[in-house]
């Protein structure tokens, strides 16, 4: 089954600032702890997401943030 994208720009984008929000909050040792493993897995998830512009949960309750391209009528 070949992955789809199902998330839009602005997703995408959340996703992104989130992620490395995250990540360089863990990198500074602002948060640490099994609360620092949370957010270090938490933004690479985010990050993979926003990368690959597939999110499995997304796929899992049938939810698409991409717009849908319109097709070209014939007439």
């Amino acid at each position: 089954m070949l992955m789809k994208v199902n998330e839009g720009k602005i997703d995408r984008l959340v996703r992104f600032v989130l992620g490395a929000i995250l990540l360089a909050l863990y990198l500074a040792d602002v948060v640490t702890g099994t609360w620092g493993t949370v957010a270090l897995v938490v933004s690479i998830v985010l990050l993979a997401t926003a990368a690959t512009g597939f999110c499995g949960l997304y796929a899992l309750l049938g939810i698409n943030t991409c717009p849908v391209k319109q097709q070209k009528q014939q007439s």
